[in-house]
């Protein structure tokens, strides 16, 4: 069967589109078949349901007009009896379509435009969605590109199949690029926009530095050295925290090469960043201290809870501890995920003396005994009154100069001071209207009640609305440092879980909840909210549900 110029020609436009956009041949075809039947619509009438099929093989356009099988017609455009439809075509039930062929089209100008725009669209969507399916998996791998503009300090690059942009903030400072450099930057997002798929490059971001690395190093990309960490100071400094998985591979050794060449790879496409390669530690003290390199650390002091480390350094190594402009201790907060607080050991050891003489000089003042007594206790631990009254007798009696008789009339002062305090902010707790109710709470000392009045919390209903950051405080990392905020009880010895626990027990004392809703099982699983999504419109113009019958 020969077929003609003009129906060869039609196949021959959908291949090249289709290489040309890198899109499936049937996708370019089914475009075409969407502009054949808007032109139809507008020749035939809008409200008629057009069908245009192109045989894929022959190039052969077949148009019909699509009519529901009805009992009542309303509309002689779009719907036909039963008994009709049946004359024509005796299998035919309610709800099928019957498809009646209609003559070929002649194309005017104006519809050939509107086909041409149609075509134009559905081709232009169908290459943003191959564009965004490819690249959406590519999240997080290392691309390279040819510059193809340059606005405003934004690069543009020309990935082959796709366009991406490197931000002017995700470029390393006092780098330039122009028409036609290459370019290697990481993938770090991908986002289905309006005008497109938006691919976002980036050469500033930590794992770009880790991506280059398990491109230099054999040791990195085979998984026996792993990177922990990434922190960067990009253009200037970053640290990289590396694990090896076998014994015997040195994994800084490995990471820096034979005479620093696969370090040296990689600070060179990094614009001459320094880069320090710390060894990865379980242990947060041994870490952080490997993490301060190359300054020497001579003690650290752990705050596990709040995620904080004082690190005590000799008085020559401190300024190398800091770095310049507090680089080399920002970089070691990032890299370890804790606060760093440094200081000299002759600091430190004036803070310590601090603490001693502030701690003798409580005991002093809160048990009206001489400074050597307050001393004593000092030195042996003691911090505070209630660790004195309440203690076991012989860690007090035991003490060098002291007897059973002199442990007995300090516990005893230790108490009625307490008593006496308790009395004074009881007095403070009434003055500030905070009720006598918050006492039946479990945990709750008559100092926290003063310290919550102070904050507001008055009432059960009070506490019942609060949750436990609003008690205990907590943390937020901003610009990689970890920023801490109080709660009304962060002054306490009080534990998240203890706080959520007394918000519970107000929640059940005010009537907010019941033992039985603690008790029931969570109603909603996870992926049954449908109520508030609602579903896009994806269907195409023309879906029949019902069987078309040809006649």
């Amino acid at each position: 069967m020969a077929i003609s110029a003009n129906r060869l020609e039609l196949l021959q436009i959908a291949d090249a589109v289709a290489r040309e956009k890198t899109i499936d041949r049937e996708i370019v075809i089914a475009a075409m078949e969407d502009a054949i039947q808007k032109a139809a619509r507008s020749r035939y009438g809008t409200e008629t349901e057009v069908r245009a099929e192109i045989n894929g093989r022959t190039g052969d356009i077949k148009l019909q007009r699509l009519l529901l099988v009805v009992d009542d017609v309303e509309n002689v455009s779009t719907q036909i009896s039963l008994e009709d439809a049946q004359a024509r075509n005796p299998n035919v039930e309610l709800g099928d379509y019957i498809a009646e062929p209609l003559p070929p089209l002649d194309f005017g100008r104006i519809a050939a435009q509107s086909a041409k725009q149609v075509i134009v669209q559905k081709v232009r969507e169908a290459e943003r969605d191959r564009q965004y399916e490819e690249f959406k998996d590519r999240i997080g791998e290392v691309v390279n590109g040819v510059v193809k503009r340059v606005e405003y300090g934004n690069v543009i690059v020309d990935l082959g199949r796709g366009e991406g942009i490197v931000r002017r903030d995700e470029l390393i400072p006092r780098e330039i690029f122009r028409n036609g450099d290459r370019i290697r930057a990481y993938v770090y997002d991908v986002r289905r926009e309006q005008r497109g798929p938006q691919i976002f490059l980036s050469r500033t971001h930590p794992q770009f530095m880790a991506k280059l690395f398990a491109q230099e190093v054999p040791e990195i990309y085979d998984g026996v050295i792993e990177i922990k960490h990434v922190a960067r100071d990009p253009g200037s400094r970053a640290k990289i925290a590396v694990i090896s998985k076998d014994s015997s591979i040195d994994p800084v050794g490995a990471c820096v090469g034979m005479r620093g060449s696969r370090v040296q790879a990689v600070v060179g496409e990094l614009q001459g960043e320094k880069i320090d390669i710390i060894p990865f530690n379980e242990d947060p003290a041994t870490f952080i201290v490997n993490a301060l390199q190359p300054a020497e650390v001579a003690k650290v002091v752990l705050d596990e809870d709040a995620e904080r480390i004082e690190v005590v350094v000799p008085d020559d190594q401190l300024s190398l501890a800091i770095g310049r402009r507090g680089q080399n201790v920002r970089l070691a907060s990032q890299l370890t995920g804790w606060a760093i607080d440094i200081m000299t050991e002759q600091e430190e050891s004036e803070r310590r003396q601090k603490e001693f003489a502030d701690r003798s000089q409580l005991f002093m003042e809160a048990l009206n005994v001489d400074e050597v007594v307050g001393q004593l206790l000092a030195s042996e631990g003691f911090t505070s009154v209630e660790e004195v009254a309440y203690v076991d007798l012989d860690e007090i009696s035991t003490i060098e100069g002291f007897d059973e008789e002199t442990a007995e009339e300090i516990q005893a002062r230790a108490r009625e001071h307490l008593e006496e305090l308790e009395g004074k902010l009881d007095a403070e707790r009434r003055e500030m209207g905070v009720a006598d109710e918050l006492r039946s709470i479990d945990g709750l000392t008559t100092a926290m009640l003063v310290a919550l009045g102070k904050e507001g919390i008055c009432t059960m209903d009070d506490l019942a609305g609060c949750a436990a950051d609003d008690l205990v405080g907590w943390t937020e990392r901003k610009d990689g440092e970890v920023v801490k905020y109080d709660g009304a009880l962060s002054e306490f010895d009080v534990s998240r879980a203890d706080a959520e626990s007394m918000v519970i027990a107000a929640r059940l004392a005010a009537g907010w909840i019941t033992e039985e809703d603690l008790a029931e099982p969570e109603a909603a699983e996870d992926g049954e909210e449908t109520d508030s999504v609602e579903a896009e419109d994806t269907a195409p113009a023309l879906e029949p549900t019902g069987r078309v019958h040809e006649v």
